[in-house]
């Protein structure tokens, strides 16, 4: 028994294909192995490519951590060859085509669980049948979301009470029911409105929600102290096992893990942090939508006029554009006027590192969660420009429960490929800018809280800290598991 209780732990960790989910999963994954668990990541060779450096850098502290690569079948699935992210979909049809080649992976999965036998599994939301997999070796599986207790409360009571069939249209505003607190939401803020639900969402979403339901458990990169109701409410009211263990990007604590989180990052990250050390505290402005959110050509010249008007300097990380010319959105001459004003960064910025300065001031923030958790941690106060997934829920989490954010004001739901209206003016883009940027007692208020929440952030992943006690635990459970079967 003695020689059981302290044999090594071995956890799989299974992302879904898109950097927003690969990322926060090997932070996780390393997490656990600096408590001494061995951690395999599966994934697919081109995704491997993407962190290799890191998972090297990783072993070389001591870290047992390693890479077992599967094919990706995009061929058998009708993709092109190389299409291994879900950033490489351009076109509506290929969306179904590749959460096909996803379920095509099962068999290789179940392969390694009977060959490997680990004692736990860690697996995206969007792999709902390794609950099942797992389940044919006795093997625990974990879900990773990647979202925040309150998106999932959100999300499970407008599932049970179906508000948004009660209202006349959809921009009319309806309560989500039975939630500590009154959400206002309106049904174009809905992933399935109307006739969005042509991927398949819906069926896709019962598949997720009843995997979560048999499984061991939920990990969820948050922490107790940002949104204590609705992990209460979750665990409680929901009757989800759960364990919070983030912000997991505070587990990256060197320049370099910080700079070349996700892809190299690119922009020399030195330069980068040159060019905030020459500006005031507070005094800059981050714009950034994430990975996979892409806009129009129209909206990017809103955005560039907005960004000139409002005299804020700002740093913005533009992700280049589906068939199209990389620079034909700027207005004449807009690089060079913002010369020492304003950084463009084209397709992958250092963003942890970024966030982190005294300098940065304010975020304008697609809502993602890994992104808006960031933003969090550094302590800065957000500006909430939602586009597609469960984004329209972190903003309310932001301005409505925790009160760190103004809203750019987009109000519909729309996939990532790129919606061809603006739905952002260049007066308001310029308008928010100021507010968040600015010296009044409400924006002063704003800044007090995001910091304060951030000094909470760090604690919770320290020693004796609120995630640092969970991961203990669940651990401990993982190994009580492995014991007794």
């Amino acid at each position: 028994m003695g020689s059981e209780a302290h044999r090594q732990l071995h956890v799989f960790f299974f992302p879904f294909m898109a950097p927003g989910h690969i990322i926060p999963t090997i932070d996780i994954a390393r997490l656990f192995s600096a408590r001494g668990t061995k951690s395999t990541i599966i994934t697919t060779p081109l995704n491997a490519l993407h962190f290799a450096d890191n998972i090297s850098r990783d072993k070389q502290s001591g870290l047992d951590i390693d890479v077992q690569v599967i094919p990706f079948p995009a061929k058998e699935a009708g993709l092109p060859e190389g299409c291994e992210s879900i950033n490489s979909i351009t076109s509506p049809d290929m969306v179904i085509k590749f959460f096909k080649a996803v379920e095509l992976l099962q068999q290789p999965f179940d392969m390694l669980l009977e060959k490997h036998r680990p004692d736990c599994v860690v697996a995206d939301m969007f792999v709902p049948w390794t609950t099942d997999v797992a389940k044919k070796y006795g093997i625990p599986r974990l879900v990773f979301h990647g979202t925040s207790y309150f998106s999932l409360c959100v999300s499970e009571n407008i599932t049970r009470y179906a508000p948004q069939e009660k209202v006349m249209s959809d921009s009319e505003i309806f309560v989500v029911p039975g939630l500590p607190d009154q959400i206002e939401m309106t049904k174009s803020q809905l992933p399935n409105c109307g006739n969005r639900d042509s991927y398949g969402f819906s069926e896709r979403q019962e598949k997720i929600r009843d995997s979560e339901v048999k499984s061991f458990g939920v990990l969820v990169n948050s922490f107790t102290e940002l949104e204590p109701a609705y992990a209460d409410f979750y665990t409680k009211e929901l009757g989800r096992r759960a364990w919070d263990i983030g912000p997991v990007s505070l587990c990256n604590r060197n320049l370099i893990d910080k700079a070349q989180r996700g892809k190299k990052a690119s922009i020399d990250e030195h330069f980068c942090l040159n060019w905030l050390d020459s500006k005031d505290t507070d005094s800059v402005l981050y714009v950034s939508f994430g990975s996979t959110a892409s806009f129009c050509t129209a909206q990017l010249l809103e955005i560039a006029m907005g960004l000139e008007a409002s005299n804020v300097p700002f740093i913005w990380v533009i992700r280049r554009l589906h068939n199209k010319e990389e620079n034909n959105f700027l207005p004449e001459g807009f690089e060079e006027r913002m010369q020492g004003k304003g950084l463009v960064i084209r397709d992958w910025a250092p963003q942890v590192l970024i966030l982190e300065h005294p300098a940065v001031g304010g975020f304008m923030t697609h809502c993602g969660w890994n992104s808006t958790l960031e933003g969090i941690s550094a302590g800065v106060p957000l500006i909430t420009w939602p586009v597609f997934a469960e984004q329209f829920n972190n903003e309310k989490l932001i301005t409505q429960v925790l009160k760190i954010g103004i809203k750019a004001g987009n109000e519909v739901w729309n996939s990532w490929i790129e919606p061809q209206d603006v739905s952002v003016t260049k007066d308001r883009v310029e308008d928010v800018v100021t507010q968040l940027m600015g010296n009044g007692e409400e924006a002063e208020n704003r800044r007090k809280r995001a910091s304060k929440l951030g000094k909470t952030a760090k604690k919770a992943v320290e020693k004796g800290g609120s995630s640092y006690n969970n991961l203990s635990a669940l651990i401990e459970e993982i190994r009580l598991h492995s014991q007794n079967i």
